[in-house]
């Protein structure tokens, strides 16, 4: 304190403020110059100017944009030279026929291609999708399975707590791993930050090997703690695969009666060749984790059609060349002609799929949108509430789920295409997050994600245009004052 007081009443004063002054002025300019999006921009600008101090330390862990090389370097990579090779294969081949047996895939044939070229997401026939809508039954099929691997284990999670039932999974790969089948782990180190090391050095001991992702740790702490590893991914001797909104903690499977009720989530457990596309993703991670590549042809067995279902598993980060998983839904959003239903726990739309929404209602789609009442970030569901009114306007129906959490991430478009996976319809699944989402082109798939929307609505309340223009205006200055920084949550 005496420093500072003398500070404040010496010359060196000016000099301080000059120095500050000139320091954010050279992340100002540098903001500029990285050709952000406009609305980013002038977020971290504004939090520079508002948050004298705080907003420079903010942008120095959270506001640094890492080129994507230096995240993940996938160049030189044989699975992901595969993936290129059959993608490169299916854009030529999708002109000449159709996407499979499948009635309903041989129409989306625009999405189809878009995800080849963004992202090389290889389309795949003959898959059987269990949906898995509830903790019960996700952790039964989870543990079921993992009691019947026979080769290898891979699990991929942004949350793994020691707790009841993070306990169970643990018992589990511990044991499997004793009797040589290979496990392992991938926990992404701040979304797990409450595990301690003794936790890992238990699971070694017992022959899994498992890694944080992007580990953040004093005095390393750098930018690369805003960009985390949000996917939720299991694979299981290659014939079996899980993929949606679960993390493996007890509030997954029990709820929390306390704060939300109970816990709605959606999963889904596939069967058939998109089951290499989600080991292709693992592998990859694995690899930036290990720096070992796996690519030993145990680990993409063949499999015979169990399911006329077509899909592709779709991922994308900081490291992808194009935002694949928001264009994939940016395309469904403006192709859809009949109805478009969505449910996510945080809804911070980028600009293009904010306008593609309020074009959709307007052009006489049915467009219904599901977010909790409740939530576990205040400060996301100010924003997201303030995005409500031109929803509403533009003739979006919004539903508050009020049964407790609602953690799915959902769309379902004109019983022809449905979308779950790990990102939610905000900025930082779309920009920051690695993210991993499956696109389905099935029309049972989607009537029975469309059912299972209406389920979820009829637990929900509708959002009256009248009734929230007449909410406290005080709610509506929170709202509107969260969203300026909308683009940096």
């Amino acid at each position: 304190m005496d420093i500072i007081n003398g500070i404040l009443s010496s010359n060196i004063l000016p000099y301080v403020l000059l120095g500050y002054a000139i320091s954010i002025l050279v992340v100002v300019i540098m903001i500029v110059l990285e050709n952000r999006s406009p609305l980013k921009t002038i977020s971290w600008v504004l939090v520079l100017l508002l948050l004298p101090g705080l907003g420079f330390i903010l942008y120095i862990f959270f506001g640094q944009n890492f080129r994507k090389e230096k995240i993940i370097a996938r160049k030189g990579l044989r699975n992901h030279h595969r993936l290129n090779y059959l993608a490169h294969s299916q854009i030529t081949q999708l002109t000449h026929g159709n996407l499979g047996d499948n009635e309903t895939a041989r129409e989306p044939t625009g999405i189809v291609r878009l995800l080849l070229n963004n992202s090389s997401s290889v389309v795949t026939t003959g898959n059987e999708v269990t949906f898995l809508n509830n903790g019960k039954d996700k952790f039964e099929a989870l543990l079921r399975e993992l009691k019947n691997a026979r080769h290898f284990i891979h699990l991929e999670y942004y949350i793994f707590a020691e707790d009841r039932i993070g306990n169970v999974v643990k018992k589990i790969l511990k044991e499997k791993a004793s009797k040589g089948v290979e496990v392992r782990l991938i926990v992404d180190d701040v979304g797990s930050w409450e595990l301690k090391s003794s936790f890992f050095e238990e699971m070694r001991k017992a022959g899994v090997e498992v890694y944080s992702f992007l580990q953040v740790r004093f005095p390393l702490l750098t930018s690369k703690v805003n960009y985390r590893n949000h996917r939720k991914i299991v694979v299981i001797d290659g014939h079996i695969g899980f993929i949606g909104g679960y993390n493996i903690a007890d509030r997954y499977k029990e709820g929390d009666a306390k704060t939300y009720g109970i816990w709605r989530d959606t999963h889904i457990m596939i069967q058939g060749d998109a089951v290499n596309s989600l080991q292709s993703i693992f592998l990859t991670d694995w690899y930036f984790v290990s720096q070992t590549e796996l690519t030993d042809p145990k680990y993409f067995p063949a499999s015979k059609p169990v399911s006329n279902k077509v899909m592709q598993i779709v991922a994308s980060g900081p490291d992808s060349d194009w935002p694949a998983i928001m264009m994939g839904i940016f395309h469904t959003i403006a192709s859809a002609r009949d109805y478009l239903y969505i449910a996510t726990p945080y809804f911070l739309p980028s600009e293009s799929v904010l306008f593609a929404l309020k074009t959709a209602a307007l052009s006489g789609v049915d467009v219904r949108i599901i977010i909790p009442e409740k939530s576990d970030a205040f400060i996301t569901l100010l924003c997201s509430r303030s995005y409500i009114r031109e929803m509403l306007e533009a003739g979006v129906q919004v539903y508050f789920y009020q049964k407790g959490f609602l953690h799915a991430k959902t769309v379902v478009a004109d019983d022809k295409i449905s979308i779950v996976g790990s990102a939610n319809m905000d900025f930082r699944s779309f920009e920051q997050n690695f993210e991993a989402t499956a696109f389905i082109y099935d029309k049972d798939t989607a009537q029975e994600m469309k059912a299972t929307f209406f389920q979820d609505q009829s637990d929900s309340e509708i959002i009256l245009l009248p009734e929230w223009m007449e909410r406290p205006y005080i709610e509506k200055v929170k709202e509107s004052f969260a969203r300026l920084f909308s683009p940096l949550l």
